[in-house]
């Protein structure tokens, strides 16, 4: 899974306020949070665990976050196309010469001097997103999952990168207006301009899962005509 294209964000930068803070608290990013949430959690659960990445156990997720960081030749397949075969070979591969828990320590690790992730905010651009909804991937696979707490600052870097949601959305059978769950705010992103159109509601948290092919995990409401809301209901069931 792509993340969404956006400008890196430090966590201070993205709505933290230092009052009382560490300097954990103004010097890690979300994408860093995020990955160590991601691996403690991927330990807790074990290799055998589900999620709701289709067809995927929680080590075949972990062999994927390590793959897209230090296989970036192989990362083009992630999305599918000619190059999916190689991708799922490669991955196939670091689930075979590693165990699980030296697939968490290689993610938690972070990537190599060489990867293109090591580059100075590349972590952040490209992985808030993934990481959170990787991290979710696994929450709400489990049947007493709940929403987590998101901070605002978590929040408001999730809804900048929605805009990238357009590449996702495009083929949606109607227009998409993704609207932010804010009291006394409104913010609204046209991810496809189409009649008819279907505004989707919720939080930035939980448009982010929607919009990203996780619906049925997601908490969003859907207003616009009952034929289009049904045709968007059944494109993303």
């Amino acid at each position: 899974m792509s993340a969404f294209p956006a400008f890196a964000v430090p966590a201070l930068a993205a709505g933290r306020t230092p009052d009382g803070g560490s300097a954990y608290d103004l010097l890690v990013t979300y994408a860093q949070e995020e990955r160590a949430a991601l691996a403690v959690l991927l330990a807790e659960t074990g290799p055998d665990a589900p999620t709701l990445c289709e067809g995927w156990q929680t080590r075949d997720l972990a062999a994927h976050l390590v793959l897209r960081e230090r296989r970036p030749d192989a990362a083009v397949g992630v999305m599918g196309g000619p190059l999916a075969g190689y991708t799922a070979r490669i991955q196939r591969q670091f689930l075979d010469r590693h165990s699980y828990p030296e697939l968490i320590a290689l993610f938690k690790a972070g990537p190599p001097a060489l990867s293109p992730f090591a580059l100075p905010g590349a972590d952040e651009a490209a992985n808030t997103v993934e990481y959170f909804v990787h991290h979710e991937d696994v929450r709400r696979a489990a049947a007493d999952w709940t929403e987590r707490p998101v901070d605002a600052g978590l929040a408001d870097a999730l809804w900048k990168r929605l805009k990238g949601a357009r590449l996702f959305l495009r083929a949606a059978p109607t227009g998409v207006v993704l609207a932010r769950e804010d009291p006394g705010k409104l913010d609204l992103i046209v991810a496809k301009s189409a009649a008819p159109s279907v505004t989707v509601t919720g939080s930035p948290a939980e448009l982010t899962m929607w919009s990203l092919g996780r619906a049925r995990a997601a908490h969003v409401t859907m207003d616009g005509p009952d034929d289009a809301v049904a045709k968007l209901r059944a494109w993303r069931p």
